[in-house]
C-alpha cells in the first residue's frame, strides 16, 4: 500500500487550486462537496467557474499562481493540463506548506483523490493508487446502487443521538443496538418521513436497555479451502459479527482479512504433524471467551465437519453449557477436484468416493485398503503428504495396478495452488520431489481431465 487512506478535516480551511480547464471542472466537482474555502488561481476560467464565484460557492483569482498564494492550504491541486505550469505551481504549494495533487501524474503527486461515493455524513473511498481508474469507477457504481439514498440521513440523525447511546454497555451491547437502528428500525422509520427517526430511536433505545446481554456462544465455521470468494454468506456475517475468532494455521490471510478489526484474533496453530496448540487448549480457549459472553467464531479451514475434531469441540463447549452452531464450508476435496475438471463420482466408473485422512492422532491411518485397492475405485485422502509411502505400500500391499492414477492438488483455489499428475507407483517419490509446501489433497483414482484423455487415447492407440 504506497497510498494510506485517510479523511482530511478540511472544515473552515483552504483548498487551492491552478487551473480554469476540464480537469480543473473534474476536480473542482469533487472539492466543492466539502466545507472547506477554495480558492480557484485561472486567467481563463471556464464558465462553470465564473458561475460558481459569481455564487459565491468559491473565490476565483484571474491570474497565474504566484509564490505565498498556498499558504495555509490543507491541499492544493495542479490543474492547469500543462506540464510546465503544473511543476511551477505545485514547487509554489509545495514551498507554501500544502499537500500537492497534480492531476494525471501520480509520481509526483503527495496525495490522490479516491472515487467517492457520497451519502453524507457517510463517504465510501475507492482507489487503486492509478492503476485501474476504469475498476474503481466500476466500483463506485456498484456501490452507489447499493447503498440507499436515505443512508446519509439515518447516519446523520445518528449521529446526533450517539451521546444518548452511551448509556449502553460498551462494546457488543452498543454494536447491537447501532446494527438494530441501520439494518432494521431507521429503514422501516425513514421510509413513514424522516420526522419518524427520532421516536423510533428513542424506542429502540428503551427496548436495548432492557435487554439481557447476550450469552456467550460459539460457532464452528467452515472457512473453505482458501479462496475467500467460497465463503458462504452465513460464514462472512458471522466473521463480521465475532468478539473473538480461534482461527487455524491453514486459514488463508485473505479470510482473516474479512474478520472485524475490534474482534480478537488468536492463532490454534494446528499443523499435521508439527507444533501446535493442544487441542485441551483450544477447547479452554473457546470456553473461556464464551463463558464471558463473547460471540466465538471456531474457524476451521475447509468444512468443520470432515476431519476437523468437530465432535472434541463440540463435546467441550456443551459441557459447559455453552450454546453452539455449525456453518458448513467448501471442503477441499470439492474445490480440488473441481481445479482438475473432474468430478468425485462418475457413472459406470465409481458410484461412491472414500474420504480418507493420511493420519490420525495415533499416526498413519489405516483403512480397509483391499476394497480400495479394486479397480475403479476413487478416493480423496486428506493429509496425505507425509503418510504417501505408507498409503503407497499398503494398496500395492493389496493388490492395487500400480498404473492407478494419483493428482496431488496444492493450496486447492488459491493463486499458489499446484497440481501434481503421478501414478501409484511412483506417489511417494513424486510427492518427495515437489517439496510441498502448502496443504495437500492427494485423489486415488483420479488424474486431470485433460491427462485422462491424453492417457485414453493412448491406449486406444495401443489396441488399434
Amino acid at each position: 500500500m504506497n497510498h494510506f487512506p485517510i479523511f482530511v478535516a478540511v472544515e473552515g480551511r483552504r483548498i487551492v487550486l491552478s487551473g480554469g480547464g476540464d480537469a480543473a471542472l473534474a476536480k473542482l466537482r469533487l472539492i466543492l462537496k466539502t466545507t472547506a474555502h477554495v480558492t480557484v488561481f485561472a486567467p481563463t476560467p471556464a464558465p462553470e467557474i465564473e458561475a460558481w464565484a459569481v455564487e459565491g460557492i468559491l473565490r476565483l483569482v484571474r491570474r497565474p499562481m504566484q509564490p505565498g498564494d498556498a499558504l495555509c492550504a490543507a491541499l492544493f491541486y495542479a490543474a492547469d493540463e500543462n506540464e510546465n505550469e503544473d511543476a511551477r505551481t505545485s514547487a509554489i504549494a509545495r514551498a507554501d506548506g500544502a499537500l500537492v495533487n497534480i492531476v494525471d501524474n501520480l509520481q509526483d503527486s503527495q496525495f490522490i483523490t479516491p472515487a467517492i461515493v457520497d451519502r453524507d455524513p457517510v463517504t465510501v473511498a475507492i482507489g487503486t493508487e492509478g492503476a485501474a481508474p476504469v475498476l474503481a469507477r466500476a466500483i463506485k457504481a456498484d456501490l452507489e446502487a447499493k447503498l440507499p439514498a436515505t443512508l446519509g440521513t439515518l447516519a446523520r440523525i445518528g449521529k446526533s443521538f450517539r451521546k444518548a447511546a452511551d448509556a449502553l454497555p460498551f462494546g457488543r451491547p452498543r454494536r447491537d443496538f447501532w446494527a438494530d437502528y441501520y439494518f432494521n428500525a431507521g429503514p422501516a422509520a425513514i421510509s413513514s418521513g424522516e420526522e419518524a427517526v427520532g421516536p423510533a430511536l428513542d424506542s429502540l433505545l428503551v427496548d436495548h436497555l432492557s435487554r439481557k446481554e447476550r450469552p456467550g456462544h460459539v460457532a464452528f465455521v467452515g472457512a473453505g479451502p482458501g479462496d475467500p470468494e467460497l465463503l458462504t454468506l452465513k460464514a462472512r456475517k458471522l466473521l463480521d459479527e465475532a468478539d473473538v475468532v480461534i482461527h487455524d494455521r491453514l486459514i488463508a490471510a485473505p479470510i482473516l482479512e474479512l474478520v472485524r478489526r475490534e474482534a480478537t484474533l488468536l492463532d490454534a496453530g494446528k499443523e499435521g504433524f508439527g507444533p501446535s496448540m493442544s487441542q485441551s487448549d483450544i477447547n479452554a480457549l473457546m470456553v473461556e471467551h464464551a463463558a464471558r459472553g463473547a460471540q466465538v467464531v471456531r474457524l476451521k479451514s475447509g468444512d468443520p465437519t470432515v476431519f476437523g475434531r468437530l465432535d472434541e469441540e463440540i463435546d467441550a463447549v456443551g459441557e459447559a453449557g455453552i450454546g453452539y452452531t455449525i456453518v458448513p464450508g467448501i471442503t477441499a476435496a470439492s474445490a480440488a477436484v473441481a481445479s482438475i475438471g473432474q468430478s468425485l463420482t462418475k457413472r459406470e466408473r465409481n458410484s461412491s468416493v472414500r474420504f480418507l485422512t493420511g493420519h490420525d492422532m495415533k499416526g498413519f491411518a489405516d483403512h480397509d485398503w483391499a476394497a480400495l485397492a479394486r479397480p475403479g475405485e476413487v478416493a480423496a485422502i486428506y493429509m496425505g503428504k507425509k503418510s504417501a509411502r505408507f498409503i503407497q505400500g499398503r494398496l500395492i500391499m493389496h493388490g492395487a495396478d500400480r498404473a492407478t492414477p494419483v493428482t496431488i492438488v496444492e493450496n486447492a483455489s488459491r493463486p499458489d495452488q499446484r497440481i501434481l499428475t503421478t501414478t501409484l507407483a511412483h506417489l511417494a517419490e513424486d510427492i518427495a520431489a515437489a517439496q510441498l509446501s502448502g496443504p495437500a489433497l492427494t485423489f486415488y483414482g483420479l488424474a486431470p481431465r485433460a491427462a485422462e484423455a491424453a492417457m485414453n487415447e493412448t491406449i486406444k492407440q495401443e489396441l488399434a
